[in-house]
């Protein structure tokens, strides 16, 4: 579970950005959000449906100066970040379409005020030499 990822060039990432209610904590959805990282780590993985490797992340509250060009960045952080990495961005959406993720996906957005996912293209990767 907490082994590191390697992630092959040529895939796509997918960037969801998770908005709690008012009241509601990590650890509230933690249940939740394991649920449907498992569904999909399971059933969508490898050949079965373009599941990579995947990453959840809380909010920490730092915005880097030195990497940020604007005054006020316009950003909408969340309280969690999840990213994923997959083949391709259509087995990406065939995943999600298909009703055992959806009722997974589901479960955690009762506790959500907004959730939006946007995807990249892997263009560059590289690691110290």
């Amino acid at each position: 579970m907490f082994e590191p990822i390697s992630i092959p060039f040529g895939c796509v990432m997918l960037f969801n950005v998770v908005d709690l209610k008012d009241g509601v904590t990590v650890s509230d959805v933690e249940l939740a959000l394991g649920e449907m990282c498992n569904v999909v780590k399971e059933k969508y993985g490898h050949d079965n449906g373009g599941f990579i490797a995947g990453q959840v992340f809380k909010y920490s509250g730092f915005v880097s100066d030195e990497g940020s060009f604007a005054d006020n960045p316009k950003i909408k952080q969340g309280e969690l970040a999840i990213v994923t990495y997959w083949q391709s961005f259509e087995q990406h959406e065939k995943s999600h379409a298909d009703e055992t993720f959806k009722s997974k996906f589901d479960a955690l957005l009762e506790f959500c005020d907004e959730t939006y996912e946007v995807g990249y293209e892997l263009l560059w990767q590289g690691v110290p030499e």
